[in-house]
Parts: structure tokens; sequence; C-alpha cells
């Protein structure tokens, strides 16, 4: 199907007849999407592919027959590859069951609406929730390959850091597309690595906790969920826990973190601002790391660090699931290095190393 010139065509996999009604009339409150088709179950739905040909799918967690988890699977088996956005349960089996969608190829996803509320404001919730998705993950197609071709690095400038000292703490954001990211770099991180990490994924309470646990079987560091009052230290990674701000004050020598349920920002908590301005505040030597997501969260954070002196790497168009937040700060011209997914490991352990060794520092000029 050539998108430029159609509609975006959404299969609905859901076991429920009231949920399958409510995410098609979220879908088709949008003129740019369609409902290509409905499925009760995974079976169902991959009976479906070939026939409805459909860009995105919408794949319910837990259904009878073949559930989410086994359709991905088998989509994976058969070579489909339509966009997937898991529709899950905001509950804790919901998060591991939506974290290892994700794992398995799944895009992003959204929580089903709760039980308190009308039909009226669960729709809207829903084409509020859904419809960005839809479309940021579409978008790359609906562009002509000429224009995605160039589009990337046309209007990225980068700029050089001006803090020449150590990096003491790196600090990552991300979003759609972020926890398979997050997997590929850190699990690139040595045993040895120099500093602490601190990372905000925009996720909701539950899913945090399950995301840490599988990254920390990938990862030659620990990866644990943030906790209130818990001191940095070199080596470790923290993941601020979905539905808080994670915010680093200082109390003595120690750095500690400091987890909070201030209101949102961007519509995110946790935010990527929130946590990179109290980085720059607290840290005199900082690497700001922004990756797959949508957005501008961390825009204003980088502005941040970059006033401090701080390095920042951004993500790369073309390895991004979506270039929203990455893309935001690489065309304000905060960004040091602009690189693919596969070479981000590398450059931050190039530059914290570096960062941290006068001699290389000074061989490389700095």
């Amino acid at each position: 199907m050539n998108m430029s010139a159609g509609k975006i065509r959404v299969l609905v996999v859901d076991d429920s007849v009231v949920m399958r009604r409510l995410l098609a009339e979220a879908i088709s409150s949008d003129y740019e999407c369609e409902v290509a088709g409905f499925a009760a179950n995974g079976q169902v739905a991959l009976s479906l592919l070939d026939r409805v040909a459909p860009d995105v799918m919408t794949l319910d967690v837990e259904m009878p027959v073949l559930d989410g988890l086994a359709t991905l699977k088998a989509m994976r088996g058969r070579g489909h590859a339509p966009h997937v956005i898991m529709v899950s349960t905001l509950t804790e089996r919901g998060g591991a069951a939506t974290v290892e969608a994700l794992a398995l190829g799944a895009s992003d996803y959204v929580t089903k609406p709760t039980s308190s509320g009308d039909y009226k404001s669960a729709r809207e919730r829903m084409e509020a929730a859904l419809l960005p998705k839809i479309k940021a993950l579409c978008r790359k197609q609906r562009l002509r390959p000429t224009q995605a071709a160039h589009q990337p690095h046309a209007d990225v400038c980068c700029r050089k850091s001006r803090f020449d000292g150590a990096i003491d703490i790196v600090a990552i954001g991300c979003s759609t597309g972020g926890p398979n990211a997050l997997a590929e770099v850190l699990s690139h991180l040595p045993s040895g690595f120099p500093t602490p990490v601190v990372i905000v994924q925009h996720m909701p309470p539950a899913f945090t906790r399950f995301l840490a646990q599988r990254l920390t079987t990938l990862c030659p560091l620990p990866v644990r969920e943030a906790v209130e009052n818990e001191p940095l230290a070199p080596g470790e990674i923290w993941i601020a826990p979905g539905g808080h701000h994670l915010t680093l004050g200082r109390a003595g020598k120690d750095v500690r973190m400091r987890i909070t349920n201030t209101p949102p920002e961007n519509s995110c908590r946790p935010s990527v601002d929130v946590l990179f301005r109290s980085v720059a505040q607290v840290y005199r030597g900082a690497l700001g790391v922004v990756m797959t997501g949508m957005g501008q969260d961390g825009l204003l954070g980088c502005e941040a660090l970059s006033e401090a002196g701080a390095a920042i790497i951004a993500q790369d168009e073309a390895s991004s699931v979506v270039w929203g937040m990455p893309g935001f700060v690489a065309r304000a011209g905060l960004a040091d290095s602009v690189v693919p997914l596969d070479e981000i490991a590398d450059h931050i352990v190039d530059r914290v190393t570096r960062s941290r060794s006068p001699g290389l520092r000074r061989a490389a000029g700095a």
C-alpha cells in the first residue's frame, strides 16, 4: 500500500466487544486512520493479516485461543511486520506481559481505561493515548523515499560541550521504542563503568519494575527501579518508577534520589525534563542521552544541561522508532553527537572514559 496516498489501516484485536467498539471509534475519529478489520483472538488475527494488510495492529494482551504474546511470536515467525501497539491492563500482570511484548517486537502500548468513568470519557482517553502513537509510528512510511533520505540531518547542527572535566553521571531519556533501545545500549556498558546511570522511560506504575528486571538479565551492570533517598554509586543503573518523577539532590557528600508526585510535565510522569534539570543542578560534569520517543520531553532538560556545560548525545532518525524527543534536541542544536542506536554505547563509554583521563583529554585537544 502506498501510505502517502491512503489512510493508515488498523486491525483491532481484542476479545471484548466493548473494547473493540471503543478502539474502533477512537481510530475512526481521525481522518488519517481507518479500521481495516476486527479479530476476537490472535488466531483470527493471523488469518486476516494477508487479506487485510494492516499498517498497525492493536493487540490485546489477554485473549482466549491465542493471546497477545503468542500472536506476536507467530507473526514474527511468519514474517508479518505491521506496527503492533499492545492494549494492556494497568496491573502487574499486564505490566509484565507488556514488557515481554516489547521485547518480542511490539512498537508501543496503551493501557485500557479503568472501570471508573463513563464510556464517552473512556473513548476520549483512548483517542488521546492511541492516535498520536499510530500516526507517529507510521510517519516514516508516509514520507516519500526522497523525503526520508534527506530529512534526518538537513536541519541538525551539532555543538561542542564547554565542560572539559570528568563526567560523573550519565542521564538517559526515552519513550516509544525505548525499552529495546535501552537493552541495546545498557547491555554494551562494561562491568567496571565508572559512573551511575539514571533513566526516565515513559511508563506507568507496575511496568518499570518489570523493565528493570528484564534489563538486569541482559546487562553487566545491575538495573533497578529508583528508590527514595538511595545514594547513587558508580556502576549502578536506576530507572524512574512509573507514575513518579525522579530527581537528584545532594545530602552531604552523597547524591541521593528523590521520588516525587509533583504534576506531570509534557503530560509525562516520570518526565525527562524533570530529571535532566536536577542533574544539571547537582552535577558539574554530566552526559545526557536522548533516545527514541514521541513528543519533546527532554528538550528543556537538555537546555539546562547545555547551560551547565554537559555533553549531550541524541539518537539519529534512521534508528529511532519515533524521532520526536531526540529530533527536537538535535534540531535545537543541543547535541554534541547525533548517532545511530548501535553506536550510542560506544559514544557513552568513550566520552566518559576520555573525560576521566586527563591524558586522553589533552590528546584529544579538549
